[in-house]
């Protein structure tokens, strides 16, 4: 009974993680909030469609979009930036992707800056009248990169203005 015990407690939170990513998927970009939530951008390993998800450990609380079809990849816009360091130059990087939904613009983002090694990811929720809230990433968490985006010829690059 004992051993029984051991092996639930070991598999009740990977049935709650199980929700953030099918059987048929693979993670592109993922991080845990600051606030122990969690952000998954997830596309099925077809490439038949893309999907944010975001929510506490035991809920996925926003799913977007909800239908699971190609057309996901056109909700998506993404952007990126690399400068190379130099005397003149300090090195970064910046990736962006973004989507509206419900009134709502959310941009997921990932950056590097070699000056001072800093390391950053998260989300930018800004609503209709300019509103901004951010959510911060535990860079500590961050799986996958934005940057993969490129690699799956499913969207391409567009001048969406970078953020961070």
């Amino acid at each position: 009974m004992k051993k029984l015990l051991t092996i639930l407690y070991f598999l009740i939170p990977l049935t709650f993680w199980a929700q953030y990513l099918l059987p048929n998927e693979e993670v592109i970009y993922s991080f845990e909030t600051k606030n122990g939530k969690k952000m998954s951008l997830v596309k099925d390993k077809t490439n038949t469609y893309i999907q944010y998800r975001f929510g506490t450990k035991t809920k996925v609380e926003m799913e977007f979009p909800a239908e699971k079809t190609k057309e996901s990849w056109k909700k998506f816009h993404y952007n990126s930036y690399m400068r190379g360091g130099g005397i003149q130059n300090a090195g970064m990087e910046v990736d962006n992707l973004s989507f509206k939904n419900n009134g709502y613009e959310y941009l997921l983002f990932r950056t590097y800056h070699a000056e001072g090694e800093d390391y950053s990811a998260g989300i930018i929720i800004t609503d209709s009248k300019g509103k901004e809230t951010r959510i911060n990433g535990n860079y500590k968490t961050v799986k996958g990169c934005i940057c993969s985006l490129e690699e799956t010829g499913m969207i391409q690059k567009e001048d969406i203005g970078l953020n961070f």
